[in-house]
């Protein structure tokens, strides 16, 4: 039973599978973790075509850096399991001590002696469903903010240019980009692409409209001005007070964002 608890504390996998792990190995416990080890990859091979859009979104923020990252599963009952939720925060805990810069770097870290990478893998021996690592997240400045929407699905991270900032104020600011889900933080920011699309989307609609042809680049960029509003950060509406928008309440209390980052396993 002591070779089983550790075992299962070691694995993550359940009673029966160390049970019949450590039968398997004669009780040679490392060859049992290796026998476990090998189930994860064989069954994460086996499931390697299937959809994995189910999941565990975290965020955390300290000290001038914070991070995001999703755990993906194939179904809710998986995501809502506490083991899988403890496995995202610990990985989580290793993000926001190493502060890697990559999706791979993060999978290279190292705990309880293999790869995140590795774990992640062997999880899935435990589940019995595909499991992959999926979104990677991170910011840096003088301050940052996290916001994790309830049921672990959505969060967002905040960055600003003060050192010190009021949480609640700041916190504001991501629940803003939760909920509205901006595409940039300005209209400058927004990608050159994108203005042509939506430049050209207001001329069809226009036309579509039959409006004169000579008309149809004014209306285009009063409609892009409009997607403007809608869809940067600091042009938006603010959530809590629609008179004002972000950059006014920004500039209320002080503060300049500077980047924000947003990850939803959500359809939108």
């Amino acid at each position: 039973m002591t070779d089983i608890s550790k075992l299962r504390t070691m694995t993550g996998a359940g009673m029966m599978d160390c049970k019949n792990a450590l039968t398997e190995a004669d009780s040679d416990f490392e060859k049992a973790v290796e026998i476990i080890r090998k189930r994860g990859q064989a069954i994460a091979a086996k499931r390697s075509d299937r959809e994995a859009s189910e999941g565990c979104v975290l965020a955390m923020a300290k000290d001038g850096f914070a991070a995001i990252i999703a755990l993906k599963c194939e179904t809710d009952f998986v995501a809502k399991n506490a083991d899988f939720i403890a496995l995202t925060q610990k990985i989580l805990d290793a993000v926001m001590a190493a502060k890697p810069k990559s999706l791979q770097e993060v999978n290279l870290l190292t705990m309880d002696g293999r790869t995140i990478g590795e774990l992640v893998t062997e999880r899935s021996g435990v589940t019995g469903e595909k499991m992959e690592l999926d979104f990677y997240e991170y910011l840096q400045d003088g301050s940052v903010v996290e916001y994790i929407h309830p049921g672990n699905k959505l969060a967002t991270i905040v960055a600003f240019a003060q050192n010190d900032v009021e949480r609640q104020t700041a916190r504001n600011i991501a629940m803003q980009v939760a909920a509205m889900n901006p595409v940039a933080l300005d209209r400058n920011s927004v990608s050159e692409k994108m203005v042509a699309q939506e430049l050209e989307i207001g001329r069809e609609k226009a036309r579509e409209e039959g409006k004169p042809e000579a008309m149809l680049d004014k209306i285009a960029q009063g409609r892009l001005n409009k997607f403007f509003q809608d869809s940067t950060l600091l042009e938006q509406a603010f959530i809590k007070d629609s008179k004002i928008s972000v950059a006014e309440y920004l500039k209320e209390n002080k503060l300049t964002a500077t980047a924000f980052r947003r990850v939803t396993l959500n359809q939108e």
